[in-house]
């Protein structure tokens, strides 16, 4: 059988890498409820390591807001602000839309047809009403913009704050709408004609959208 050579060989995660990945999932997928109490035993076990890279990694996601470790006393999943929406969504578009202008020096034909052909599977999943697909291909969307800037700072805080989005997906205060498919299509063209500018004013404000959405849908 022929075997292709030329492809991306994935990297090869450490323990504590795998353990963190699939903690952080359990927590944005509600499979670990807020205020829920973790066993660093019970999770070793069933992540099949020892106790060290679980208790890395619950080291590492109280740094970023999703368990809160108590010395002695509890680890425990943090509870789900929806309001923090407000406060979750501006910095994240200030970084997506910087990204779209530092990306368009580096563009390529192959880049805007990906860009064109994710934004087709996410017009799909939205008319479906697959949502949390439409979610999964819109956060792809944006991480060809991100990679293409080529930027770790801004890939670093985006990959935070993503998973804080996608956790507030799942509890209701994120919605997708047809109005992002687009505004996807407009930063792909003010991309392609080199308007900085304008396909960062765009962006910012496809983040910022979601925010009147949530407060329409409080009201």
């Amino acid at each position: 059988m022929p075997i292709p050579t030329n492809f991306e060989r994935p990297r090869r995660l450490t323990a504590k890498e795998n353990a963190f990945q699939q903690i952080q999932e359990w927590i944005i997928d509600g499979t670990l409820k807020p205020s829920e109490k973790l066993n660093d035993v019970e999770l070793a076990k069933a992540l099949g390591v020892s106790r060290t890279p679980v208790r890395e990694s619950l080291q590492l996601l109280e740094v970023q807001g999703f368990v809160e470790m108590f010395p002695g006393k509890a680890t425990q999943v943090t509870e789900v602000e929806k309001d923090t929406i407000t406060d979750l969504l501006p910095p994240l578009a200030v970084l997506q839309a910087l990204s779209a202008e530092l990306a368009i020096p580096n563009l390529t034909d192959e880049t805007i047809q990906l860009l064109e052909e994710t934004n087709k599977k996410f017009a799909e999943a939205i008319h479906d009403k697959q949502f949390f697909n439409a979610l999964k291909i819109d956060e792809a969307f944006h991480q060809i913009i991100g990679d293409t800037a080529n930027n770790p700072y801004i890939t670093s805080l985006v990959s935070n704050l993503q998973a804080h989005v996608r956790r507030l997906f799942f509890h209701n205060s994120i919605v997708l709408t047809e109005s992002s498919i687009q505004e996807h299509a407009d930063i792909i063209r003010l991309m392609k004609n080199g308007e900085g500018e304008n396909a960062s004013s765009i962006m910012r404000g496809n983040w910022l959208r979601a925010i009147e959405e949530f407060r329409s849908l409080k009201n």
